[in-house]
């Protein structure tokens, strides 16, 4: 058996801890696997005293993350610190000089720095592998980096956030407000004390950037994603969805067009039948067209610290068998610059819902407002008094109703021109909602 393969860990947190109680579980069949052991030799995190539930007492411990990433002892960097910046980003790319090769989960630097990091592993010949930056558990960098490499993708989707979809889920089952979905989120783990890095999209749009660069052969451009997150959902909007037979999901969507590159996030009804739909609690899901594969669909489970741990460790067993490939699958130098695509037509649609003063000429000056626009309405429904709905309030002029409308294609600047005048007319009693309808 050969040499074993030597690690130094920097971050010790929930994926870090995971990936050394793996490596202890399964040292011996892993090294089989890999045709060489597999060892952590040295750790780097902010507190070495804290307790952790394993024993890293016979590890070195290194204070300086960057110190570690240059240790002559290691072969291979594995960066679970996290951030787009800082320590992260300099000790990745102080190992990367070095000679080492690295595995990272972390998103955020890759989808800011992807393109100059792999472009500094090409050059020094050593790998750059983040199977469990995206997605957690679902291999979905390696079916996109090798399994369809006779593929052009014209597209890639998903669920890529689990809090998100708990959320959801939970307001979806239970009836409950975003509000309470989310504290029961957060007393259940699954959300942070200051959730708002994943609620708003953020943690979706850096997923995203990262599939899009490996989906279309493009640099990442994270800064011309669209995001918008998941804080407005209503339960009269689960309950509208689920009425005209939808389901709704934080979708990360990014598509290949004739006038360049679509990236959005943002919430979005998915048909009842469609499989997504049915991905609940923390699961993730992500699709991708091929246009000789057709579609493949990966679900399975997005975060948490064995499903990240088993990613990472995959990563360095396919580095201890030589299997190297390009962080990126095309070449950092054969990136193409990214182009956004021009504003198109939405083809599924909008829901809309309007809460509607009862009096005289409110519906005609809306149909007007519609019309300026050139937006045509599939359907119109007026549901349910407006008081008898969770969280709404009975006011002095009377109780507004609330009125769905779901339109054919059109633009989201034609939609968005149109409840804006429709605000300032004064006929609503609050913003207007509008979510797009994806067929898939």
């Amino acid at each position: 058996m050969a040499d074993a393969l030597k690690l130094g860990l920097a971050g010790l947190g929930t994926v870090g801890s995971g990936v050394l109680r793996l490596l202890q579980a399964r040292g011996s069949s892993l090294a089989d696997r890999a045709g060489r052991p597999i060892e952590v030799i040295a750790v780097s995190a902010r507190d070495r005293r804290k307790p952790r539930g394993l024993d890293i007492s016979h590890l070195r411990f290194v204070d300086d993350p960057v110190a570690l990433a240059r240790d002559p002892a290691i072969n291979i960097f594995v960066e679970l610190i996290g951030g787009e910046g800082g320590v992260a980003k300099e000790s990745v790319e102080a190992a990367l000089r070095a000679g080492k090769h690295v595995v990272t989960a972390n998103k955020a630097l890759l989808a800011h720095h992807g393109p100059s990091l792999a472009a500094l592993a090409e050059k020094h010949g050593v790998a750059l592998s983040f199977e469990a930056a995206v997605a957690g558990g679902i291999p979905v960098v390696k079916v996109m980096r090798e399994s369809l490499q006779s593929n052009d993708i014209n597209r890639v989707y998903g669920i890529l956030n689990g809090t998100c979809n708990y959320i959801l889920t939970l307001m979806q089952r239970e009836g409950t407000t975003f509000a309470d979905a989310l504290k029961e989120a957060q007393r259940a783990g699954y959300a942070e004390a200051d959730p708002s890095f994943d609620i708003g999209g953020f943690d979706t749009a850096h997923k995203l950037a990262l599939l899009t660069t490996l989906a279309f052969g493009t640099r990442t451009s994270f800064e011309s994603i669209y995001i918008e997150g998941i804080e407005g959902i209503t339960p009269a909007d689960i309950e509208a969805a689920d009425d005209l037979g939808y389901r709704i999901k934080l979708l990360g969507v990014a598509l290949r067009t004739d006038s360049g590159i679509e990236q959005r996030v943002h919430p979005t009804m998915v048909p009842k039948h469609r499989s997504i739909a049915e991905v609940d609690g923390v699961s993730n899901c992500v699709a991708i067209d091929g246009d000789f594969v057709g579609e493949v669909m990966l679900i399975g489970p997005g975060a948490g610290a064995g499903p990240t741990a088993s990613s990472v460790v995959s990563d360095l067993i396919d580095i201890a068998r030589g299997h190297i490939l390009p962080p990126l699958v095309t070449r950092a130098k054969d990136l193409k610059p990214y182009r956004k695509a021009e504003m198109r037509a939405h083809a599924g649609g909008y829901y809309i819902r309007l809460s509607v003063y009862d009096r005289t000429g409110a519906f005609a000056a809306i149909a007007s407002r519609m019309a300026k626009q050139g937006i045509s309405i599939e359907s119109i429904v007026q549901r349910r008094k407006r008081a008898e709905l969770p969280g709404f309030k009975r006011q002095d002029a009377g109780t507004p109703a609330a009125v769905v409308m779901i339109t054919h294609q059109t633009t989201e600047a034609a939609i968005r021109k149109a409840l804006a005048a429709i605000e300032r007319d004064g006929h609503v009693d609050s913003k207007p909602q509008m979510i797009r309808i994806e067929q898939l």
